[in-house]
């Protein structure tokens, strides 16, 4: 990646809807989020079946590992930091591109819809939480109590821009434990599930080509924010999707982890450039946050007011008639769904390849 030149960052429209001094910049912005944070949001959403089953049917982590993580860290990052305009247009793509991801379940009967709000919530309440799991345990340690209350409104607040409800986002740790105790019966760890488990665990998988000289260095990395990953899983979830590792290594872990990130915390661009090797789509997204580039109204917004200001419908109520007819020809006709939001979303989300 280039040497970042502050002139030619594009500032964002306005601070979309958390902004300098929110708790969500403060989390989200440390290294910890775009790497262990992320990875076990990806790795621990697959024990649910429904999600499961979209992920295989498109086989897109598979067929592209790198982009599609790139993709989807940009798309958590701009909900974060990006300004309101661009993440009303980016959550009402991918209204679209989720229509995509439908079909029956390969195991037990009834159908898989990647728009379904449950399936939302769980996306939005494992991402959520393991962002700032990942910050507690290998970053700065835990936030106070306001803040926590602040981090779990500023959850629901985020989840307007899913298909879920924000009335079912908890508002704090306790209901967010009960929320996935009640999840529990729910998952399981399919063969699909443990494959797609076990691939995402793969770290060196979203890293670039290295000259031969850096694979060494590069697998270690790798090897070791898989590591990192797995310590901060219950032993329950590991036990049920076959994934093994000492007690030992969760211990020994977590200071090579945490002295790792507070350097590279040190200094913005290291950061990004670092945040670039795995997502170089989404170095955009964060560089005017990290770089100190004010946004051209300097202003916090509601998704309800970008909504009305942009002009774009709540994700639940986006593309219905879009929604229908892919069911149509998955369901009643037999055929692939169509690939339109796909193809839309690369102007927002970035390439497919």
């Amino acid at each position: 990646m280039a040497k970042l030149k502050r002139g030619e960052i594009e500032p964002h429209e306005d601070y979309g809807f958390f902004g300098p001094g929110s708790v969500v910049w403060k989390v989200w912005s440390y290294p910890t989020a775009p790497t262990v944070g992320f990875q076990r949001a990806v790795v621990v959403e697959e024990l649910d079946p429904p999600l499961v089953a979209a992920v295989h049917a498109t086989q897109g982590i598979y067929q592209r590992s790198r982009t599609r993580y790139d993709r989807t860290l940009r798309y958590f990052a701009m909900v974060a930091f990006a300004g309101s305009r661009e993440v009303c247009k980016a959550a009402d793509v991918l209204v679209k591109v989720h229509s995509k991801a439908i079909g029956r379940l390969p195991y037990g009967g009834g159908t898989y819809d990647a728009n379904d709000p449950a399936s939302q919530l769980w996306i939005q309440l494992t991402g959520w939480h393991s962002i700032l799991y990942a910050y507690e345990k290998y970053g700065p340690g835990k936030l106070s109590a306001q803040e926590e209350k602040e981090y779990w409104e500023a959850c629901a607040l985020a989840a307007e821009l899913q298909t879920c409800s924000p009335d079912d986002i908890p508002r704090s740790r306790e209901g967010v434990r009960a929320y996935f105790e009640r999840m529990r019966p729910q998952l399981a760890a399919s063969p699909i599930a443990r494959q797609a488990m076990n691939h995402l665990l793969r770290s060196e998988l979203v890293l670039p080509p290295t000259p031969r000289w850096a694979k060494p260095a590069s697998l270690a990395v790798a090897k070791a924010q898989r590591i990192a990953t797995i310590a901060t899983m219950p032993r329950w979830m590991r036990d049920m999707a076959g994934i093994r590792q000492s007690r030992l290594l969760d211990l020994l872990i977590v200071p090579v982890m945490k002295t790792a990130f507070a350097l590279a915390h040190l200094n913005p661009e290291v950061e990004l450039r670092l945040l670039g090797r795995i997502s170089p789509s989404t170095v955009a997204v964060i560089a005017p946050v990290k770089l100190g580039i004010p946004p051209r109204k300097e202003e916090v917004l509601t998704p309800a007011e970008a909504r009305a200001r942009h002009g774009y419908a709540k994700p639940a109520e986006a593309h219905l008639a879009f929604r229908a007819r892919q069911a149509a020809r998955v369901f009643g006709d037999g055929e692939a769904p169509s690939e339109q939001g796909l193809i839309e979303s690369q102007e927002i989300l970035g390439p497919l390849s």
